[in-house]
């Protein structure tokens, strides 16, 4: 019995350490999360697993402005696509960014099907 009980909680164990991991985790951004700097030409946000491209993307707002009262975030024209490598979500904005705070929403699908929402913040100065 004894046996049956730690062979059972090993089985568990492991599938529950599989299931854990099941998820794409947010790795990195460029830019980095809450950063300053220069108006990137794209934005890069890496995940820990691949990626069903036809399920994943991102929005891109504009929460703030020097200078101007925002009621609401201005979408900002762009695509997203993920990379080459499957794990990388690229956004590329249609534009130049002008300098402000903005938010890119996304939403990922991991090729296991595990779905992952979030939001990235950073300022252009």
């Amino acid at each position: 019995m004894y046996r049956k009980t730690a062979v059972a909680l090993f089985a568990a164990a492991t599938l529950f350490a599989g299931v854990a991991q099941a998820h794409p985790k947010l790795l990195s951004s460029t830019p980095a999360a809450k950063s300053t700097g220069a108006a990137p030409r794209r934005i890069e946000l890496h995940f820990s697993e691949g990626l069903m491209a036809k399920l994943s993307g991102a929005d891109l707002a504009m929460t703030s402005m020097p200078g101007m009262a925002m009621k609401t975030p201005m979408k900002m024209a762009g695509t997203a696509t993920v990379g080459a490598d499957g794990k990388t979500l690229f956004v590329l904005p249609a534009k130049p960014l002008p300098k402000g705070t903005y938010r890119v929403d996304y939403h990922v699908v991991s090729v296991d099907t595990h779905r992952v929402t979030g939001t990235l913040v950073f300022r252009i100065s």
